[in-house]
């Protein structure tokens, strides 16, 4: 007797758990069964399709994971982020799958793309325990005192990503964000939420604690204006067009954030399979700088 293939339902990363949205909406999306990207097929899942709800509970779990992140050292963090490099590449055929599968990608093309998110994370483990020494400071003064400025998290940064490159471009933009302590809320490719959703299923057994990375899947057109004018989200990166780049401009500006929002139509400077695509100033665009005054001998 032949078995019925079992449908996965595909859940969003929230957390530390893996939870259906809140209003209990989904959208389909179809399992690509020929070489080429856009070949359809039957039914890969149904995607939650989050809301402004869900955003608002993923910004709670953040908010309770920042301050144990925020305080672990800088080489455990270097740690944790590392050891998911390791989880991502013994799982490397998985995640390969899950780009072709949704139509993201080629077979090869998936391979390469795995293979550049592995390094893409090791590179940023890497800089854990060094980005403060370079981008903090003693600053020489004309009187007797100590002056220094550290480099500390912002908070909670939200995360759009983009269509291209859907596991490559959001780990380059998550590792940067929280190898300095901060904690994300992201909201997963669009057009291929399916890798986000299996890199969500690798970060639940991770070392990474609950709620430092909270993984959404839904439209852009609902989520993008709570994005930039939620007031606990501190900065937002976010690769968008035209207008999705004024909304989060507009709305950042009442909110008094961060936003630094690269347009889909330029492709110069977010081809994320390049090395210009990593980057110490990744890490700088998310932290902010606290300057010390302190008078010597005292």
């Amino acid at each position: 007797m032949a078995r019925i293939p079992i449908t996965k339902t595909p859940k969003v990363y929230v957390g530390g758990q893996l939870i259906r949205s809140e209003s209990g909406r989904v959208f389909p999306i179809q399992k690509k069964t020929g070489s080429a990207a856009g070949a359809g097929g039957a039914l890969l899942g149904n995607i939650p399709q989050c809301t402004r709800k869900d955003l608002r509970n993923a910004v709670e779990a953040a908010a309770k994971a920042g301050p144990d992140w925020s305080q672990r050292t800088p080489y455990n963090r270097g740690q944790i982020i590392y050891r998911l490099g390791e989880m991502v590449e013994s799982r490397s055929a998985e995640m390969a799958e899950a780009l072709v599968m949704s139509g993201a990608s080629t077979k090869s093309g998936a391979i390469r793309e795995v293979a550049a998110a592995v390094d893409r994370l090791i590179y940023y483990a890497g800089w854990a325990d060094k980005y403060e020494q370079v981008l903090g400071n003693t600053n020489p003064v004309a009187g007797p005192f100590f002056n220094f400025t550290v480099a500390e998290p912002m908070g909670i940064i939200g995360v759009i990503a983009d269509d291209e490159f859907p596991l490559l471009g959001l780990l380059s933009q998550i590792a940067p964000v929280i190898v300095s302590g901060n904690t994300v809320v992201c909201l997963a490719s669009e057009a291929y939420p399916y890798p986000a959703i299996v890199l969500g299923e690798m970060l639940a057994v991770s070392d990474l604690p609950g709620g430092v990375v909270n993984i959404l899947t839904g439209f852009r057109k609902e989520l993008v204006p709570t994005f930039a004018t939620h007031t606990h989200i501190r900065g937002v990166s976010a690769i968008v067009n035209g207008e999705e780049k004024k909304k989060l401009q507009l709305g950042a500006a009442e909110s008094i954030k961060r936003v630094r929002a690269r347009k889909r139509e330029d492709k110069e400077g977010i081809d994320w399979a390049s090395d210009k695509a990593q980057s110490l100033y990744e890490i700088r665009d998310f932290v902010e700088f606290k300057t010390t005054w302190h008078p010597i001998g005292a």
